[in-house]
């Protein structure tokens, strides 16, 4: 027979050693407090998580991060999706609800090649629209889009990627109806819709070498011409294996001596194999799922954990480094389940690219991160 005394005994040890490893365990962090000295931590979030279809993940965000960018619902298509048509609602209330929380709110994107209907481009006939009509049409969109949330997006990606992957123009609707000034006209329609919010370039690989030249020098270019431009986002779509560390520094350095505000809008790095060893950021690419192309369908191994988190603590120790000209590391997503990487390049694959898991549970790269801002 049990001895009544005895079980009490052993109950009460056993809570007691609980609540001592509970009193020891140190709280989780906040990402944006370890870098507040630094630079704003921001993250992109996407419509259902902003009307709350994501348990959990609303004040999740308003712990780690002080930044936000709405991840697709201010596009063009989305928030203007036909002709004298807006869908405000979701951007209402992604504005509303960095307001709410202090936030730095970057709206993103007024000007980009993809996801743009085609009737921008054309007249009700379906004919191309004149060059002074599509400049018409692109002021009423940046005049009504910017002049709605004048004061409460601090920052807006005015032009996105019009840069080709060889660094040339790339060949698009503006370019061959309006000609180059439609980059100019763009961010000079943006300052006079809102004359205090941040304008910026964005675009991916800009780090490297050939597209990094070209973007300095249109850079240079634009300011010549009298455009104010606020910042260069690097969009940062990383890889285990690209870029190198080198030309990410190069590439703060060379954007940080015109005078701009440096940011990292879209971070992320795929884990996965890279098909036919592709990198950037151009949606237009899709490949076929193959059993090689996602090695990890369940979960990462431990052995990969920690390479993403060298990765990752190579890249922070760069972006500390240069905290005088980087203003803001955004992560695209809030969790590895919200990432495009699961479905780009290649569809239904599983990624793991960002610092916390599908249960909002930080990995090894998270601290790995936090790190970076303690080591000299």
């Amino acid at each position: 027979m049990k001895h009544p005394v005895t079980i009490r005994m052993l109950a009460s040890v056993a809570i007691g050693s609980v609540l001592i490893l509970l009193a020891c365990k140190k709280p989780e962090p906040a990402l944006k407090d370890a870098f507040a000295d630094r630079f704003l931590i921001g993250t992109a979030m996407s419509v259902p998580q902003i009307m709350g279809k994501e348990p959990g993940t609303k004040e999740f965000v308003v712990k780690h991060f002080n930044s936000l960018t709405a991840e697709n619902c201010m596009k063009w298509e989305k928030i203007h999706p036909q002709p004298s048509v807006y869908d405000f609602a979701p951007a209402d209330s992604t504005v509303a609800f960095a307001d709410r929380n202090g936030m730095f709110m970057i709206g993103h994107c007024l000007i980009w090649h993809q996801q743009t209907p085609g009737w921008v481009f054309t007249d009700s006939l379906g004919n191309p629209l004149t060059r002074d009509a599509l400049l018409a049409r692109m002021k009423d969109h940046i005049y009504t889009v910017v002049g709605r949330y004048k004061g409460q997006v601090k920052g807006w990606d005015v032009l996105n990627e019009v840069l080709a992957d060889d660094g040339s123009l790339r060949k698009t609707k503006y370019l061959e109806i309006i000609g180059e000034d439609y980059m100019q006209k763009a961010f000079e329609f943006a300052r006079e819709a809102d004359p205090d919010a941040e304008l910026y370039y964005n675009d991916y690989n800009i780090e490297t070498p050939a597209k990094r030249d070209s973007a300095v020098k249109l850079m240079r270019t634009l300011q010549s011409r009298g455009v104010k431009i606020d910042g260069v986002g690097i969009q940062g779509h990383y890889h285990m294996d690209f870029p190198e560390l080198n030309d990410i520094d190069l590439a703060i350095q060379q954007f940080g001596e015109l005078g701009l505000k440096v940011m990292f809008t879209e971070l992320d790095i795929n884990i996965l194999p890279r098909p036919e060893n592709m990198s950037g950021a151009d949606i237009s690419k899709n490949f076929e799922l193959q059993k090689q192309m996602n090695p990890y369908p369940e979960s990462l191994p431990d052995s990969a954990q920690q390479k993403l988190a060298e990765r990752y603590a190579d890249m922070f120790r760069i972006f500390v480094k240069h905290s005088d000209k980087v203003s803001r590391v955004t992560f695209w997503g809030v969790h590895d389940g919200q990432s495009w990487l699961n479905n780009w390049p290649v569809k239904g694959r599983t990624n793991y690219p960002l610092l916390f898991d599908r249960n909002l549970q930080p990995k090894p790269a998270f601290y790995s991160v936090i790190e970076t801002v303690k080591q000299p």
